[in-house]
């Protein structure tokens, strides 16, 4: 019985952690667009089929356009 008195205080400590983590993740735009990444390892190309850039996306390319 007397473990639970540890038991507890870990447990709340651990969910903060995981709850702190969460938050940062979605204020650091972890969880935006969770599609592209995905599509990416599946095709050469940097616009997969059918879908397209988001505009800040576009505005970063400064590779040179293809012949």
């Amino acid at each position: 019985m007397d473990i639970i008195y540890l038991l507890i205080p870990i447990s709340i400590l651990l969910v903060g952690a995981i709850v702190a983590g969460f938050l940062w993740a979605a204020r650091h735009g972890q969880f935006d667009d969770l599609e592209r990444r995905g599509r990416d390892i599946l095709f050469d190309e940097d616009d997969a089929p059918g879908t397209t850039r988001p505009e800040s996306d576009a505005a970063r390319d400064t590779r040179k356009p293809r012949a």
